[in-house]
């Protein structure tokens, strides 16, 4: 296991398919993928979550992708994507995960069922008391029917498994709540959110779990370590640099317009498993267009002296 902190950038991966009928793993690309991330220099990584088309994935493929890319890296942290709506399968997915020697494990509220708050504690705490293994709860109601709560979320940061909370909700004032109400525990806020990135490292988030930063993952860094460094006019110029991409990442469902970016830049397939779909035409020639202006700057040169 890699010594983890949760501050900085980490990307939350594409799972790469193969274009056959089964849309197969391809985890060749997979490995090559995590690789080019921990080059760029991301704090960790983030496998098997949303963003990786978990919801579409059997618990085996879950462990063979987390496995996959402890494999492949050296010297980052890798977070493994574990949540359910289930406990159960949640709490054993989570101990499959941890067991192949993931560092973290990212757990998404349970969706659908739309537990009441007590019930969010139970669970969380269920999976926390029984996998020893850093936590993160993951906030995106949008997603999931329903918000953690910033009680629930204070409640649950003074576990000592529980070591940071991924806020996706859009409520900055929730989430600042949360940093305030927990800065005396050792937990984390990370924003979920790309946009959000920049306001919440204002108001004392540690770092991000991005979308984003699987294409501009320089950019991402330099834009997170200038905001924890206190650097807030560089922070700013380079959020506005990546305003674009971060509105274009997400004019579909994600991860459809993360792939098909991810394709135009020779990274990986865009291919998806239904019942998502390939990014329709009218958005393809835009995004490919703010690819094409990030892409003409020299981002190895302007952001490599970035001190994080």
């Amino acid at each position: 296991m890699t010594a983890l902190d949760f501050h900085g950038v980490y990307p939350a991966m594409c799972t790469p398919f193969h274009d056959d009928d089964e849309r197969s793993i391809d985890f060749e690309t997979l490995q090559r993928d995590a690789q080019r991330l921990e080059a760029a220099g991301v704090d960790g990584l983030v496998p098997a979550g949303s963003t990786g088309e978990s919801a579409t994935m059997t618990h085996g493929e879950h462990v063979k992708v987390v496995e996959s890319v402890i494999n492949a890296v050296d010297d980052v942290p890798v977070i493994a994507g574990t949540g359910s709506n289930n406990t159960r399968e949640a709490l054993s997915l989570s101990q499959r995960a941890a067991d192949a020697g993931a560092d973290a494990l990212l757990l998404i509220s349970p969706y659908y069922n739309k537990p009441e708050q007590q019930g969010l504690v139970d669970h969380y705490e269920a999976i926390a008391d029984s996998v020893d293994c850093p936590q993160i709860v993951y906030n995106v109601p949008s997603r999931t029917g329903q918000n953690i709560e910033a009680d629930t979320a204070v409640e649950l940061a003074s576990h000592p498994n529980v070591r940071a909370y991924k806020a996706a909700s859009g409520d900055m004032n929730q989430i600042s709540e949360i940093v305030e109400r927990t800065r005396d525990e050792e937990f984390a806020v990370l924003s979920g959110d790309d946009g959000m990135t920049l306001p919440m490292l204002s108001v004392g988030a540690a770092g991000c779990i991005s979308v984003s930063a699987n294409i501009e993952p320089e950019r991402t860094c330099a834009m997170v370590g200038a905001g924890l460094a206190g650097d807030f006019e560089r922070a700013r110029a380079i959020h506005h640099e990546l305003g674009d991409l971060f509105r274009a990442l997400f004019v579909e469902t994600n991860p459809i317009p993360v792939k098909e970016a991810m394709r135009i830049r020779g990274y990986g397939p865009a291919n998806l498993r239904s019942p998502l779909t390939r990014l329709s035409k009218k958005h393809v020639d835009g995004l490919r267009e703010v690819l094409a202006t990030l892409e003409a700057d020299d981002v190895a040169n302007t952001y490599a002296e970035v001190e994080r």
